[in-house]
């Protein structure tokens, strides 16, 4: 049997890894600056972390939903002192997809209505209804479109309104990231996020915060939108929360009833995956790594903004989009064959996106730095 191959990959393949650094099979050593996505939220095999998961597998690893789980609980308690919201209640599941199926559905459940506003640019995921919430046609299959999803334009507060003038009182949610991670570091306005916010309170929708990569830390608040002040209703959240582990959680407004059977998951919440999670808010706890986010990814920008060939730089803590005169390839790939640093793209080819570590070091940063400086010097 061989792979269903639908991803394009570099011909690197990675066997150690130990902070911000990776090996591969060769013994060449690389500089990680994107950290999977913005997954590696506290460095790769941090001891804490390891020693955490370590023990819990001489203990279970794994049982169903069906019994108690003490972790869960503990990891509830810790996200919401962590993020200030210890008032919402948390749903455990496995990925950002199925958290934004959860809370798309958690939405309906609520008010009853079927059809959802999203945004251009957007990624929530490749499941069933988050990718039909997805601006992206190419991911999006037949089975998948529906007339429900409603595109409207990112920042534009004029189309927002006549959108939900035309829908009148038929939506039940508004989906948005954060911060845009795949449409390329795009950040909303507090204007917009305020409106948004209006528009779903006067019409009786559900205002979802996607901060699946936004989130834990990585713009340099807990959750990106929680900058602007705005509550949302349900907050999705998943990659940097584990570290690696697979998990997605679904925080959730008190008005919201639960009741049994509404949501449900095989492996969400699994003791294993609690624990990951738990380690991770405990380092981040620990070693400030909220605000180191904001002062690496200031550092970083301060000392990239005046190289040649840099547009703009879009940047919240260390979720940094640079924008360059000329699709990102040949940089990014010339930054990982040169000189040995993983970055990353977004759908805008012209973006390079950075997402290290929380924990990133300066020493660590101004590798990056020296690389970026002589790539674009000899372009």
């Amino acid at each position: 049997m061989n792979l269903f191959n639908v991803y394009p990959l570099f011909n690197i393949n990675p066997v150690k890894a130990q902070g911000s650094f990776l090996w591969d099979d060769k013994g060449q050593k690389y500089l990680d600056f994107y950290g999977g996505h913005a997954v590696i939220s506290i460095g790769h095999n941090h001891p804490h972390y390891q020693t955490q998961l370590k023990n819990q597998l001489d203990k279970i690893s794994f049982y169903s939903n069906s019994v108690q789980n003490e972790l869960q609980t503990e990891l509830a308690d810790k996200l919401g002192k962590m993020s200030g919201l210890e008032d919402y209640n948390l749903f455990l599941c496995n990925s950002g997809a199925e958290a934004n199926e959860n809370a798309l559905k958690l939405a309906s459940f609520h008010n009853g209505k079927s059809k959802v506003l999203y945004f251009s640019g957007s990624f929530h995921g490749r499941t069933s209804a988050a990718v039909s919430v997805t601006d992206n046609p190419k991911i999006v299959a037949p089975v998948n479109y529906d007339e429900r999803f409603i595109k409207s334009e990112w920042n534009n507060i004029e189309q927002l309104e006549a959108v939900f003038e035309k829908q009148e009182s038929e939506i039940s949610s508004v989906i948005i990231e954060g911060i845009q991670g795949v449409g390329g570091i795009m950040i909303p306005t507090v204007e917009f996020l305020t409106k948004i916010k209006e528009l779903c309170e006067k019409y009786n929708a559900v205002l979802i915060l996607d901060e699946v990569q936004s989130g834990y830390g990585r713009s340099g608040y807990f959750f990106a939108h929680q900058e602007f002040g705005i509550e949302a209703d349900i907050i999705t959240t998943a990659k940097g929360m584990g570290n690696g582990f697979p998990i997605g959680g679904v925080l959730i407004h008190p008005k919201f009833q639960a009741r049994n059977g509404l949501l449900g998951t095989t492996f969400g919440g699994n003791h294993l995956a609690c624990v990951a999670a738990i380690a991770v808010l405990d380092v981040m706890k620990d070693e400030n790594l909220i605000e180191n986010a904001q002062e690496m990814g200031e550092y970083i920008e301060n000392e990239i903004k005046d190289f040649p060939h840099i547009k703009t730089i879009r940047r919240k803590g260390l979720m940094i989009g640079i924008e360059l005169d000329r699709d990102c390839s040949e940089v990014r790939n010339s930054l990982l064959y040169n000189h040995h640093i993983f970055t990353g793209n977004s759908n805008d080819k012209t973006v390079l996106r950075i997402l290290p570590a929380l924990n990133i070091k300066k020493e660590e940063t101004d590798i990056f730095i020296n690389a970026l400086k002589e790539v674009l010097e000899n372009i």
